[in-house]
């Protein structure tokens, strides 16, 4: 293990320096003391771990393709932006738009996320993003959801499971969440169907991995029923640009 104390080290250079042992072939890198440093993480395609103690920036594991991070602590926003494949852990809460336009991968977020959570996610062929989320969401959760599976588990929250606009624009992909939504709060793209065996398996999957991840107990997860959100339709602007 490569540890590095980014204590004062410029976002820039701290970059350079994880890249370069990746480079030469370090499996687990791990980082003391950061402190807002921006873009832990992107772009790097290898099956190496970093693991962060303290507070990164905006933009971690960006266009990220393979690597596997773990923060101990809280994370910012724009985590997984246009993230191809690997997976990112949160031992805490993280901010905005996690996940924007992600293709590919996990992240788990032990605690809360804040508004915009997984928008613009998307899936080709084998490539199936997932975003699972332990406590609650802000505003426009799934927003323009082209694909993926985005889980939310409302625990340890004082707050409503999910904010307002829930879904809206989604026109692909799948959300599961765990107890239930007022109509009012979901987009009208969205409505609200029957889980089935399938949804099931993919529930529980990714719950055991989280309560694996966070040491908390998947039985007492799975005790409280699901609702799945699905889009109306595969093409809900079709009509404003075509007859």
């Amino acid at each position: 293990m490569k540890i590095i104390d980014a204590s004062g080290i410029y976002y820039k250079d701290l970059n350079e320096m994880i890249k370069e042992e990746i480079k030469k072939g370090e499996k687990e890198i791990y980082l003391k003391n950061v402190n807002g440093q921006r873009y832990i993480g992107d772009g790097i395609s290898a099956n190496a771990k970093i693991i962060i103690e303290g507070t990164p920036g905006n933009d971690m594991a960006a266009f990220m393709d393979g690597l596997t991070i773990e923060v101990k602590g809280n994370g910012q926003d724009a985590i997984g932006n246009t993230m191809n494949d690997g997976k990112v852990i949160v031992h805490g809460h993280a901010g905005d738009v996690i996940g924007y336009a992600m293709r590919g991968g996990t992240i788990y977020i032990r605690d809360s996320v804040g508004y915009r959570v997984g928008i613009h996610m998307k899936e080709y062929m084998d490539k199936v993003p997932v975003i699972v989320v332990g406590g609650s969401a802000g505003d426009f959760f799934g927003e323009y959801m082209a694909g993926g599976i985005l889980i939310l588990l409302g625990l340890n929250t004082d707050r409503d499971i999910v904010g307002d606009f829930c879904g809206t624009g989604m026109h692909g992909g799948v959300m599961y969440i765990r107890g239930d939504v007022e109509d009012y709060k979901l987009g009208k793209e969205v409505k609200k169907m029957p889980l089935d065996d399938k949804d099931m398996i993919i529930i529980s999957k990714y719950v055991e991995e989280y309560a694996k991840l966070f040491n908390v107990d998947f039985y007492e997860i799975m005790k409280e029923d699901f609702i799945k959100l699905y889009p109306y339709n595969k093409r809900p602007y079709g009509r404003l640009y075509t007859h």
